[in-house]
């Protein structure tokens, strides 16, 4: 590969991950060229990408669904003025629910209950659903068929995760109180 043609496909990269307004996965970022390009040189040329971009205020990151550019850490409390709207809290239940979902996945809402040692309210389902951070994933095969939950891939996006084997062991949540603001 000649190096004009590089730095082109560096650029044409950057300006697809800049502009995107979600995370690519390496399938949407083949299709960006007319010719075949493999796996393994567009990579090389991520991670050029990523060593290219380690002195500026952006990151390129890998994430569950794919690569995205983001801000870095540093600069989360400037942005937050922009927003001046306090982040969702979510309660300690909704926690320990999706906390269960993650780690044990795929779950029954009668396993999560019989964890958590109480009933799942059905508001705290409802808004992880709509927080695209759990789905339904099947049925079990028992009476009833109750419906199993596992995480999505958006949730792993939102956490920075590539995926669950990053989650911090499950041994770290019961010494601290994790609080959760997305």
């Amino acid at each position: 590969m000649e190096q004009n043609n590089i730095h082109q496909m560096k650029q044409v990269l950057e300006a697809a991950l800049l502009t995107a307004g979600e995370p690519l996965s390496l399938d949407d970022l083949q299709r960006l060229f007319l010719d075949r390009i493999e796996r393994a040189t567009l990579r090389m040329l991520l991670d050029e990408l990523k060593t290219d971009w380690q002195q500026r205020s952006l990151e390129l990151v890998q994430v569950a669904s794919g690569y995205r550019f983001q801000a870095r850490s540093e600069f989360s409390v400037y942005l937050a003025r922009l927003n001046p709207d306090r982040p969702q809290r979510y309660s300690r239940a909704a926690m320990e629910t999706l906390a269960i979902i993650a780690y044990r996945q795929p779950v029954t809402r009668g396993d999560i209950e019989e964890i958590r040692g109480v009933a799942v309210n059905p508001n705290i389902m409802r808004q992880l659903l709509e927080r695209n951070w759990i789905d339904i994933v099947g049925q079990r095969d028992v009476p009833g068929r109750p419906s199993l939950y596992a995480t999505t891939k958006i949730f792993l996006d939102d956490l920075n995760l590539r995926s669950l084997s990053e989650l911090p062991p499950m041994e770290q949540f019961a010494q601290t109180d994790v609080q959760l603001e997305l």
